[in-house]
């Protein structure tokens, strides 16, 4: 399940993932094993080296704990390791955004990505959480930094897009998913996949992997996507040289800085999608791309 085309491009190198449901019968991502494997051959195939494990953590539905998870990662690298699958895995979590978001990382509760001051944050998908940007200015303000998860899929970029330029200027990072910058989920989706990139604000790309095939983890592709937009360089940042700062917990002035503060730099223009997708794009999600 990958598209050659992308893999023939210029850009080389190990690649990190720091978004991927690939933990078996944890969450909506891999429900078993032979699906976990079958997941980290494709990403091990793909360049990909390490996996930060993220599970979603969502209180009701999803009601993982840092421990739960810390002993799942360490099941599945066994695993792995017995089969010779060249893959390093370490703990994290797709955390949704509710009260008590701070108390519970504190307390050890809610893994931020592999125990690093970053935090995968994952807001609602259909409505615009109530006071959005001051919960995550209380994040940052309390010492940590959060990797907002997948906004140009989120159903209310297109009113609100104004809210994820602000908060990436004042210092919340932006984890664009690798699927929604090649395609995968529709025109609409790579619209804003591209503008978020084209215009600086995507920091990171990751696979958001749930499925071998309907969701696969792939992150080959986008770095060349990324790297058609905005230069092989910017796309290595994305998808290893941040991820590698981030898991080792380097702070965000020493990586390098997102391409809207870089001098110089000047936007590249996204071509809006056609009114006639929007059938497609809205069939596509209800197909799976939610999660």
């Amino acid at each position: 399940m990958k598209l050659q085309f992308w893999r023939q491009g210029a850009v080389k190198g190990p690649m990190l993932d720091l978004h991927c449901h690939i933990l078996p019968a944890i969450d909506d991502g891999a429900v078993n094993l032979d699906m976990a494997l079958e997941m980290a051959r494709i990403a091990a195939d793909d360049g990909i080296t390490t996996i930060a494990c993220s599970p979603h953590i969502y209180p009701g539905m999803y009601d993982n704990t840092a421990r739960g998870i810390r002993l799942a990662v360490k099941a599945l690298q066994a695993e792995l390791d017995q089969r010779g699958i060249a893959i390093k895995l370490l703990p994290n979590a797709d955390v949704h955004l509710v009260p008590g978001l701070v108390d519970g990382i504190r307390e050890g509760n809610v893994p931020t990505i592999a125990g690093s001051r970053y935090l995968l944050l994952e807001p609602s998908h259909h409505v615009a959480p109530p006071g959005f940007e001051d919960s995550v200015f209380e994040l940052m303000a309390a010492g940590y930094v959060p990797l907002i998860t997948h906004p140009e899929r989120l159903a209310w970029v297109e009113d609100q897009y104004d809210v994820f330029e602000r908060l990436s200027r004042r210092g919340a990072w932006m984890q664009v998913t690798a699927g929604a910058l090649t395609g995968r989920f529709g025109r609409r989706v790579k619209y804003w996949a591209e503008r978020f990139t084209g215009e600086g604000h995507t920091m990171v790309l990751a696979t958001d992997a749930h499925h071998p095939q309907r969701r696969p983890p792939l992150l080959a592709e986008a770095r060349e996507a990324a790297a058609a937009l905005v230069g092989a360089g910017e796309a290595t940042h994305m998808v290893l040289t941040r991820p590698a700062g981030i898991l080792d917990d380097r702070p965000p002035e020493q990586l390098p800085p997102p391409l809207f503060a870089t001098q110089g730099f000047t936007p590249v223009p996204s071509q809006a999608p056609r009114s006639g997708s929007a059938l497609k794009d809205f069939l596509r999600r209800l197909r799976g791309s939610r999660a």
